[in-house]
């Protein structure tokens, strides 16, 4: 991956972060649990890579979330 730290402005950021979500979310509902949690983890190592640590904690919530989603329903 190509370090992108300082080279996005804040909308740049969040649209790239709306994408993973989105992108996610539709791995979610078609029922590709895994792929979507590997999707998530994409975008907490960005958002880490960016030093955006709230962002990535986010998507660590997600890929927990996502996790027990699976744990629940297997």
């Amino acid at each position: 991956m190509v370090s992108v730290t300082g080279l996005m402005t804040p909308a740049e950021k969040g649209r790239r972060y709306s994408k993973v979500f989105r992108k996610a979310g539709n791995l979610l509902a078609k029922g590709k649990i895994a792929r979507a949690v590997e999707v998530l983890k994409e975008g907490e190592a960005l958002a880490a890579e960016m030093g955006d640590l709230g962002m990535a904690r986010q998507f660590a919530a997600e890929v927990e979330r996502a996790q027990k989603d699976v744990e629940s329903a297997g």
